[in-house]
């Protein structure tokens, strides 16, 4: 008989916060402030302080965050931003949605993420900022990107806590934009996003461009469109920002349980954060998913197709070969279940099964 083990587990989720949540969930339905409202408000200004950022401004989902951002900054047709070429699309569709130019770069080998080298390189006369990715959980080396002196927006979707150098993801750069689809660390019961950052002009355009371009209602003063966060969203967000630190150090230890079971020799990404993935890289990697599958345990890719060989930028010319290590880490990599309330014995069974297929023919 085989043991279940799933990718995440949001049901066992629910049920730790279900108390707490529900009764803010009706307080919103009593209020009738569905859009935007003092729930919304309340959360922006405790995820900036948690950030350590002046302002959070709540918007409808990860993608629009940095969309907005970008916009906010003033980058359009004919500028370029540097992404690497390993992560999901929406980092490079959100430059592609403002008219700009998504510049890939490849990752380090090590880390998974954007090779500052790689973006030093890449740098020309359109290039207008980079967004740098904190894949995995884990934040890229912000002091190596800050010396190329461009503005930086931080993907911090899977990063909602990590700490690097003393410094939170999301609080470096002129922005930081966050997911919070409902399988982050720090999750929603639907779509949502924010963007945070201390600088009072970003906020003030942020404002307007999330609602309309309005000053005040029916004061459109610039373009802009309709991505708010609402207030049954930011209710269930509150519970839960009070709960992440702790569901990052629970991930951090079912991280160390597997780093310290798992076999030597599968090489996995040389990085800390808060684990909202666990990776490692199997040269069979497909069979190693099927054979998990057959027991019991759901893993997932992420990601298959690097950026640059996706067929919605096949516009900008690239070619297989182009990022090596992009296309090495794509072919390799496989996500293992990972969530704060997996159990030891689960991630024990994971273990045996991994160390049991990963080299099987």
């Amino acid at each position: 008989m085989t043991r279940e083990v799933p990718f995440v587990d949001l049901r066992a989720e629910f049920d730790e916060i279900r108390a707490e949540v529900e009764p803010l969930v009706m307080s919103v339905a009593e209020s009738a402030q569905f859009i935007l409202g003092r729930r919304v408000e309340s959360f922006e200004k405790a995820f900036a302080g948690y950030v350590g950022a002046r302002h959070a401004i709540g918007v409808a989902n990860g993608t629009d965050a940095l969309k907005l951002a970008f916009e906010a900054l003033g980058i359009g047709p004919g500028d370029e931003v540097i992404v690497p070429a390993h992560t999901f699309a929406a980092t490079g569709l959100a430059v592609w949605s403002v008219g700009a130019r998504p510049r890939f770069v490849d990752c380090d080998e090590v880390t998974h993420l954007m090779d500052p080298a790689a973006a030093r390189a890449a740098i020309g006369p359109q290039t207008r900022a980079l967004a740098p990715v904190h894949l995995y959980g884990a934040m890229a080396d912000l002091d190596a990107l800050e010396r190329l002196g461009l503005p930086i927006v931080e993907d911090s979707a899977q990063a909602h806590g990590a700490v690097r150098d003393g410094r939170r993801a999301g609080s470096s750069g002129i922005a930081g934009c966050f997911s919070f689809y409902p399988s982050k660390n720090l999750g929603a019961w639907g779509d949502g996003g924010a963007i945070v950052t201390s600088d009072d002009g970003m906020r003030d355009r942020l404002l307007r461009l999330r609602n309309y371009g309005q000053s005040a209602k029916y004061h459109h003063d610039t373009k802009g469109y309709n991505s708010r966060l609402d207030g049954l969203q930011a209710a269930v967000l509150s519970v839960k920002l009070a709960r992440l630190d702790y569901g990052n150090e629970r991930r951090r230890r079912a991280a160390a349980l597997y780093d310290a079971g798992l076999r030597t020799d599968l090489p996995r990404p040389q990085q800390q954060g808060v684990f909202h993935l666990y990776t490692i890289r199997a040269r069979n990697r497909d069979k190693l998913r099927e054979a998990l599958t057959a027991q019991g345990i759901e893993s997932g890719i992420h990601y298959p197709i690097p950026l640059h060989l996706l067929g919605c930028f096949e516009d900008l010319g690239h070619r297989k070969g182009e990022f090596p290590v992009a296309e090495r880490i794509a072919r390799e990599t496989v996500s293992l279940p990972m969530y704060p309330q997996i159990r030891d014995e689960q991630i024990e069974h994971v273990i045996d099964q991994v160390n049991r297929l990963a080299e099987a023919p």
